[in-house]
């Protein structure tokens, strides 16, 4: 069978969501696609998540909102965006229309805002699933429902009473024990777990003696936090019997292959669509590779063949 020929089945199952491909870009690094159209083969992913919406719009925090770090991004955006209702009008027509499913990411700002919206977007079409981010750390109360394990259990059965889409709880690595608030998500209805989210960090200009973000701190992505959610996959795939989405620092195969045989069932493509906007079609191709080569049949084969 050829590496690159089309009988290669890469389709990847998350509870009741099926994916063509288990490669997915993440929210906030994509824009709403439309972006990207030109740039990359949008047929060819696994899902699109646009940037996460809120319920009223959000202006988003001060300058400067990114700075480059070793190894990583640090980026304190602040969840701007136009809102629930304009994403409604503006965007989902397009996103509805794509070649490829669409996960919207919703942040609301109490429980029963994620509720609310989580109702209003069901009562659409063209939404493949719901990302609940309850783990943004650039927002006041953001991750407030990803860092008490009942709080998340009470939020996700709240969404879930509320929303037929299937749930997917995207996680802060900002806990003591990752696994416990992944195991609460399962109890409230989630049928995935992402992570994840990025981690705390600041960047200081000593010579002018201040902070470099607006917002001070920020969260910190790419290949210097991979470690880190390679151990919070690792952790939450013991933890729960739902499918794990890794995000963190993925950028080539080989970083694919370490996340799905710790026990991820997909992987979203964050900091690198900045530098590398073909990055997620580029991989697509080189698992088809590699996977044909190892004599795999299925994605599902490798994933959580981790041994120790």
């Amino acid at each position: 069978m050829s590496a690159s020929g089309p009988s290669f089945d890469l389709s990847v199952q998350l509870g009741p969501l099926r994916l063509p491909s288990p490669i997915l870009v993440a929210s906030g690094t994509f824009g709403y696609a439309r972006e990207m159209e030109r740039l990359v083969d949008l047929s060819r992913l696994g899902a699109v998540l646009p940037k996460t919406i809120t319920s009223q719009p959000r202006a988003g925090n001060r300058p400067w909102r990114t700075v480059e770090t070793t190894a990583g991004l640090l980026n304190a955006i602040g969840l701007d965006n136009d809102g629930l209702e304009a994403f409604i009008a503006h965007h989902l027509p397009y996103l509805s229309q794509l070649p490829c499913p669409a996960i919207v990411s919703i942040a609301g700002s109490s429980h029963d805002d994620f509720c609310a919206m989580a109702q209003r977007l069901g009562q659409e079409s063209g939404i493949a699933a719901l990302e609940l981010n309850i783990s943004c750390p650039n927002v006041a109360h953001g991750v407030d429902f990803g860092v008490n394990a009942e709080i998340c259990r009470r939020l996700v059965a709240g969404v879930r009473e509320v929303c037929k889409l299937p749930l997917i709880a995207k996680l802060t690595p900002n806990v003591t024990s990752i696994a416990d608030i992944a195991k609460a998500a399962e109890d409230g209805g989630a049928d995935a777990i992402s992570a994840i989210n990025t981690l705390l960090g600041m960047a200081v200009d000593w010579r002018g003696r201040k902070p470099m973000l607006g917002n001070i701190v920020g969260g910190l992505s790419g290949p210097a936090i991979k470690p880190v959610d390679l151990r919070c996959v690792y952790q939450i795939a013991r933890a729960v019997k739902l499918p794990v989405i890794g995000i963190s620092g993925i950028a080539t195969i080989d970083d694919v292959m370490e996340f799905l045989v710790t026990g991820a069932s997909a992987v979203q493509i964050g900091t690198a669509n900045f530098y590398d906007p073909g990055a997620s079609v580029r991989l697509i191709q080189e698992l088809t590779a590699t996977l044909t080569d190892g004599g795999v049949a299925n994605v599902s084969d490798v994933v959580k063949t981790i041994q120790g």
